[in-house]
């Protein structure tokens, strides 16, 4: 048998590479909220890396298509809620043919490496760790284009509630996709060579389990409490629900009236909590310095705010003297959501969808950190809780506790807040900081530093949390080193790629 038929055989016919490949993204999708069985992250990563075993391009291009196309499609269902099918298909299509591009170079490893470096050891430890380094690369190209990137479905953001999301603050989030996937793939050489039948071949891959489940949380340091309240208004706050004038804030006041009188810190109210801009609204304005008076605490609001020509989806701390001279712009506006980019073009191929989209919000530049008497407090608006820039900025600023505001109502009764959640669960547990989750509709809560939580409002209901939030300051590997093992991996993924190439051409 020639090396080159070696190289081409697949383990699989396309037509089971195909149905693996689905198979695959159904579990995956499971392995994320609503069901949240994480557990299924691993034969899903297992699944899908064994039908890429032996495929050429083409074939790689196909699998990985059916892969993404069918893991968002079920993943962000909830985008189809209101907007219709449209802008659900087209996300799903655009996020599988990424997914599908970013997994070719995961099969060019399988069949230059193992050449390239043919060894156990090369098998066994070279060939896992650039697979995995490449899934890491695939996920990170996904987080940054185009538009800015949807980073949602990092395979360790899946870990929200197991116990490998202490890992997350070792190493990052994206550290913890590459070990997740280095043990499947490490599984799957053992497996295939027979090495199973060798015990001393299974203490790598016992050590790797050992480390992933029992590696506990990186320590930062304890430096008091403040007392928050967060209020979820339940008010008409979705994109198309009819609302009488002023009846969000009037919504958010209602929930907050139980609070009068308690010892109260900060007031947090969500994203979207007002019915329009405080600065060009004298109504507004008086609301919210009579409810920062009554609770006698600032209040941390978010509106649409307009500068010049400009609109940004803002958070402003506002005083009992009626001044805000904190705010933070959101970073990361949602494309197609908060602004249409190439507005000319695609308002020619879907005039009626894009005429929805009014207003262009601009991305902010301002820090995502407010201070409340000595205390800073990191932010991060919606979405912006899945950008690890926002995050990272945040604690770099000297944040002690973060607050996360967003409005849920365009997506009720789906698995958007659901998801959205876990994601807020597991930057407490990888910054090592308190976290309070609030939303205009649900599900809100106040989560601890090790992501258990403490206060929750259930959906669809009004309410109010009121906490001793531990303040927490100290940075955490997770976060200092973090960024940086993102760009080894991404491009000690690509380079140990093409050593490969060249490697498996000279033998």
């Amino acid at each position: 048998m020639t090396e080159a038929s070696v190289r081409r055989r697949a383990l699989l016919p396309l037509w089971a590479a195909v149905l693996l490949a689905g198979l695959a993204a159904l579990l995956m999708d499971l392995a994320f909220p609503e069901a949240a069985i994480w557990i299924l992250a691993f034969p899903a990563a297992a699944l899908l890396l064994l039908a890429l075993i032996g495929r050429r391009a083409g074939g790689a291009l196909l699998v990985g298509l059916v892969y993404g196309v069918v893991f968002f499609a079920l993943l962000v269902s909830w985008t189809s809620r209101y907007l219709g099918p449209l802008p659900w298909a087209a996300l799903s299509v655009v996020e599988g043919v990424l997914t599908a591009v970013g997994l070719i170079p995961v099969t060019l490893a399988y069949g230059w490496l193992p050449r390239a470096w043919p060894g156990v050891a090369g098998r066994l430890l070279t060939l896992p760790a650039v697979v995995a380094a490449l899934w890491v690369g695939r996920e990170l190209f996904l987080g940054w284009w185009p538009y800015g990137g949807f980073p949602w479905a990092r395979l360790g953001m899946s870990q929200a509630e197991s116990p490998l999301a202490a890992l997350s603050s070792w190493i990052g989030v994206s550290g913890l996709s590459f070990l997740m996937v280095f043990l499947v793939a490490m599984v799957i050489e053992i497996i295939r060579m027979g090495l199973w039948r060798r015990p001393i071949t299974l203490l790598a891959p016992a050590a790797l389990v050992l480390i992933l489940f029992f590696t506990p949380l990186f320590p930062t340091t304890p430096s008091g409490s403040m007392r928050i309240a967060a209020v979820q208004g339940n008010g008409p706050t979705g994109y198309f629900d009819e609302r009488e004038p002023f009846a969000v804030i009037q919504a958010q006041t209602e929930a907050t009236e139980p609070l009068y009188g308690e010892d109260v810190d900060l007031l947090v109210w969500p994203e979207g909590g007002l019915d329009t801009d405080p600065f060009a609204n004298s109504v507004i304005a008086r609301r919210m310095t009579l409810v920062s008076n009554r609770i006698d605490a600032p209040l941390l609001a978010n509106a649409a705010t307009g500068r010049g020509n400009l609109y940004y989806n803002t958070s402003m701390l506002w005083l009992q003297d009626g001044t805000a001279p904190q705010k933070h712009d959101k970073r990361h506006p949602v494309p197609f959501g908060e602004y249409v980019p190439d507005r000319a073009f695609f308002n020619a191929l879907v005039p009626d969808l894009i005429g929805l989209i009014q207003r262009e919000y601009t991305p902010g530049t301002n820090p995502p950190i407010v201070e409340v008497g000595d205390v800073r407090v990191g932010l991060a608006i919606c979405f912006d809780v899945i950008y690890d820039d926002v995050i990272t900025e945040g604690l770099n600023g000297g944040a002690e506790v973060l607050v996360f505001q967003t409005n849920n109502a365009d997506f009720r009764g789906t698995d958007e807040n659901l998801q959205q959640l876990a994601f807020a669960r597991m930057r407490a547990i990888e910054t090592g900081r308190s976290v309070v989750n609030i939303s205009t509709v649900g599900t809100s809560q106040v989560i601890l530093p090790d992501g258990r939580t403490v206060t929750s409002l259930d959906a669809d209901e009004a309410g109010a949390m009121l906490e001793d939030v531990e303040l927490r300051s100290g940075l955490t590997a997770g976060i200092v080193l973090g960024p940086w093992l993102q760009q080894v991996l991404l491009w000690g993924g690509l380079g140990a790629l093409g050593l490969g190439w060249w490697r498996a051409r000279r033998r």
